[in-house]
């Protein structure tokens, strides 16, 4: 049964919620992988904003042996509230065995 409150929150978002944090991580991850063709890594930051999520993800951009030789980039991804990908952008390229300071 829908209360006053969710049916104001529907009418604002578009009938539509704002999707959970865990989907948020999956969707930002595997919709960055498809386009950049890149393995994710890891899910360093979430967080939500006013129309929908900000996330960022590190991933393999080049796999070396040994994998602490490996090119990692994290990329900042911008998601609306039902998990679609609106934009990205690399922010970081560094070494996998790189410590930051």
């Amino acid at each position: 049964m829908a209360t006053e409150e969710n049916t104001e929150r529907e009418k604002a978002h578009g009938g539509t919620e704002r999707i959970s944090a865990p989907t948020a991580m999956r969707h930002a991850s595997g919709q960055l992988a498809q386009l950049l063709q890149c393995k994710p890594d890891s899910v360093s930051a979430l967080k939500p904003t006013e129309d929908g999520w900000l996330a960022n993800v590190e991933v393999v951009e080049i796999e070396r042996v040994p994998d602490t030789a490996s090119v990692m980039a994290s990329y900042r991804v911008h998601l609306d509230e039902q998990g679609q990908l609106v934009g990205y952008e690399r922010t970081r390229r560094y070494g996998r065995g790189q410590i930051d300071r």
